[in-house]
């Protein structure tokens, strides 16, 4: 699988985090699962942590469908 990029993620004032992937925002966290992302994302690789946080990762299967000859226009 290939290393997910273009993640970042700001820590709110009210304690919630925003996951932010290439300019939008891609998920938001608040209470405990906040605290947990946290620590998980300083304590490992932060960008495959947000990446799995927030489900926008690759599968795998993109390029192989795109290929396909009834999904070429």
């Amino acid at each position: 699988m290939p290393r997910p990029h273009g993640f970042s993620f700001t820590r709110r004032a009210d304690g919630s985090v925003v996951i932010v992937h290439q300019g939008r925002a891609a998920g938001r966290l608040r209470g405990a699962r906040a605290v947990e992302f946290l620590a998980e994302a300083e304590s490992g690789d932060a960008q495959l942590v947000m990446a799995r946080w927030t489900g926008a990762y690759k599968h795998g299967n993109e390029r192989t469908a795109r290929d396909h000859p009834r999904n070429r226009r």
